[in-house]
């Protein structure tokens, strides 16, 4: 996977870095069994007052249906095609199963189109493969990760990202996470073997404001130069800084711990991410 940076034949082309689809795109139409319309709330709520600040807009998209649970076990599953998904960062792979089935995954790094996948606890770890994490060799890299068995990947699952198993204790494994943290997770939760793909994502640059505006993300202003009326940041004479950084509830921003002290995953966490 690469990244094109454009010539600046114009302003919007000058700044312009985005992927490569050619050479790593199979397919240009989704599998339409596995689609579903996809209905745009503009911010707005049930009542049709705005809710959510700077949405709105943006291309039509369609939803394809991720198998994240990966529970089809035993049964090998060939990759027909790589796929790009307008609804996350990473690429999506459809795979055909042995007895029919179609199913869509995260594409990790190096899976390519006729290679076999298969899921289950007596698989080898290889890339694209699911099994237990009771299964997976110590300092394996993984992504697709579950909390809870049978809840589905919840973590490590955009583009470029991946965890590592580094220890076993009892029925926990430990896994070093993307963002820096440790902790435990119970040893029968599934996981992905390798990296999610797409790993040059990260270095992608818009160019211009209207590609922010295809992707339905509208101009966002900073509380600063809002009135005292909008924000507690907001007023003053000239560039005035606001004081401490807040939200517009007032709420300290930057540096307020928000954690909940008793949260019941707390004593999971053996180290907090890194600031």
């Amino acid at each position: 996977m690469a990244v094109r940076k454009l010539k600046p034949t114009t302003p919007g082309q000058r700044h312009k870095i985005i992927g490569v689809f050619k050479g790593t795109i199979t397919a240009s139409t989704p599998e339409k069994s596995l689609t579903v319309g996809k209905k745009a709330s503009g911010g707005r709520n049930a009542e049709g007052h705005l809710t959510t600040r700077y949405l709105g807009g943006g291309h039509k998209r369609k939803y394809r249906i991720i198998d994240f649970k990966r529970n089809k076990d035993g049964v090998p599953a060939v990759v027909k095609s790589i796929e790009y998904d307008p609804n996350r960062s990473a690429r999506i792979a459809l795979l055909y199963y042995v007895d029919g089935a179609k199913a869509y995954i995260i594409a990790p790094n190096g899976l390519e189109v006729g290679q076999t996948v298969i899921s289950g606890p007596d698989v080898a770890p290889e890339v694209g493969n699911a099994l237990p994490m009771s299964k997976i060799p110590v300092g394996t890299v993984i992504h697709n990760i579950e909390l809870r068995p049978g809840q589905g990947a919840f973590m490590a699952r955009s583009a470029g990202t991946f965890a590592q198993l580094t220890s076993r204790e009892g029925d926990y494994v430990i896994v070093k996470l993307p963002s820096g943290e440790t902790r435990k997770i119970l040893a029968a939760c599934k996981a992905t073997v390798g990296v999610v793909g797409n790993s040059e994502h990260s270095l992608e640059r818009s160019g211009k404001a209207g590609r922010s505006r295809w992707l339905g993300r509208r101009p966002r202003n900073r509380g600063v130069v809002m009135n005292p009326v909008d924000h507690p940041m907001g007023g003053g004479e000239g560039r005035a800084s606001g004081g401490h950084p807040r939200s517009r509830k007032g709420l300290y921003a930057k540096g307020l711990k928000t954690r909940a002290p008793k949260k019941h995953s707390s004593k999971y966490i053996i180290e907090r991410r890194k600031k």
